[in-house]
């Protein structure tokens, strides 16, 4: 492709992607196509000959009946992965430059505009100067990091040795039992075992109890284990839970333990100062992962991970092939050994354009107004007559069930997933049921970059007329 052909196609897809951004809100929110039905739109065998690109506009509006549409402003799913069209732009320009950070040499601009990045967002967390980071594609590869620099630091860096086999004490690992599932995951691929996980019992808020944890550590001690490392919650996945950093970091200290926060969520509205008391304490944490590609409003993929310690991820990671050597090695950060990666995206220009285009100013607005419009929707609640709130609503999730009464708790189950199933099937809105202590309930994610109230008022009127329609048998 010449560059004056990309340059007239790349016109045309621009203004396939505007096209589609202003159009969003008309289409169905979930996709509604039947599984295969993608597939059966390419021919089972690669062209033998390009075609080139002219007309590839018409094949991607036929893939849009395909696509649950994350951006538009009734999506409530899962949680918000906002894409603003600024991000998208510096995805362009990172592509088309065409870096890969492996080395500061390999690419000084990806590498100190970085550094600048993770700077800026520290200072907008209000994170001490102790914490420097890194990007990572998602907060489940900062967990798996968080787990085996905690792992190594414990045994004095095994693998340098006969690594975990060789260990006289079996390493045990603590999270709470409403932890997302990457954390359980990377515990396994760290190479810990699942028999040394141990998963702590949560309060009435779904914040874990420390003196379940506690007791847990005291256990673990007396029959011969070494507890190695605490993951903590800053807004859990289920219900945004906080988990109470400070007593859990006393607590590491006190027992010589790596503390991980996951605030992969949540961790975005630490730029809202009146919100920071949801991790006091953060100060002692290990490392954080959060995401910027969430509520923030930083194209996806782009997750931040901070450690106070650079010392102990670098060690844990780094790897010095002669062909990487350069003389300016002990001047400045190589990222290849700050993750598991050796190569990195130039994934710092999403959250520079994103800065530039709205401000630190501009994206507090947005999330204050997705606070709002949560509360807002929690006091619908409480005054509904069958409605109930299932958990405090710290931020912008909230979860809720239907009672109609007179149903058993498994059909209470079949009704909440059945009227999920039914406002998602509409078009005009997408949620997601989930469970929370074994029983089911919906869960109300707003966040996403064009929802206003008008929204979410037009959602809750959807969710009273089909969650009142009971369909249960006896």
């Amino acid at each position: 492709m010449s560059p004056e052909e990309f340059k007239r196609l790349g016109y045309e897809l621009i203004d396939f992607i505007a096209e589609y951004r202003v159009g969003v809100e008309s289409l169905p929110v979930m996709s509604q196509v039947q599984p295969g039905a993608i597939k059966a739109m390419f021919a089972p065998d690669p062209p033998r000959q390009g075609v080139g690109l002219a007309g590839i506009q018409n094949h991607l509006q036929a893939l849009l009946p395909g696509l649950t549409h994350w951006q538009s402003p009734n999506f409530f799913a899962w949680f918000p992965s906002n894409a603003p069209l600024s991000s998208v732009l510096a995805d362009l320009v990172a592509t088309g430059l065409g870096q890969t950070g492996i080395t500061w040499q390999a690419s000084p601009a990806l590498t100190e505009l970085e550094e600048v990045m993770t700077d800026w967002l520290r200072q907008m967390f209000g994170l001490p100067e102790t914490f420097q980071g890194v990007i990572q594609d998602t907060a489940s590869t900062g967990s798996l990091v968080a787990l085996l620099t905690a792992r190594e630091r414990a045994t004095q860096y095994s693998q340098e040795r006969g690594g975990l086999q060789a260990e006289e004490k079996p390493l045990t690992v603590y999270v709470s039992d409403q932890a997302h599932s990457s954390v359980p995951k990377a515990v396994l691929l760290a190479g810990f075992g699942r028999e040394n996980l141990r998963l702590i019992e949560t309060d009435e808020t779904y914040a874990m109890r420390t003196d379940v944890l506690e007791a847990a550590l005291r256990r673990d001690l007396a029959e011969g284990h070494k507890p190695c490392v605490v993951v903590a919650a800053v807004g859990t996945t289920g219900t945004t839970a906080i988990d109470p950093v400070r007593n859990i970091a006393e607590l590491c200290q006190r027992y010589g333990i790596w503390l991980h926060v996951d605030a992969a969520m949540a961790g975005s509205a630490m730029i809202l100062p009146e919100c920071r008391w949801m991790w006091e304490g953060i100060e002692q944490a290990d490392s954080i992962a959060i995401n910027p590609h969430k509520w923030l409003g930083v194209a996806f993929d782009c997750s931040l991970y901070y450690v106070r310690e650079p010392q102990h991820l670098i060690r844990a990671m780094s790897t010095n092939p002669s062909y990487l050597h350069s003389t300016t090695h002990a001047e400045v950060k190589n990222y290849k050994d700050w993750g598991i990666p050796l190569g990195r995206r130039f994934r710092a220009l999403k959250i520079w354009f994103t800065l530039r285009d709205q401000g630190v100013a501009g994206l507090q607005a947005r999330l204050r107004r997705d606070i709002a419009s949560a509360r807002w929707l929690e006091v619908q609640i409480k005054q509904a007559p069958g409605w109930e709130l299932l958990a405090p609503v710290p931020l912008q999730t909230v979860c809720v069930r239907y009672n109609p009464g007179g149903l058993s708790p498994e059909q209470l189950d079949r009704h909440t997933q059945d009227w999920v199933a039914r406002v998602n099937r509409t078009g005009r809105a997408f949620l997601t049921p989930a469970l929370l202590q074994g029983r089911w309930m919906a869960r109300v994610s707003i966040g996403a970059e064009n929802t206003e109230q008008s929204h979410v008022e037009a959602l809750w009127a959807l969710m009273h007329q089909e969650a009142q329609k009971v369909e249960i048998g006896a």
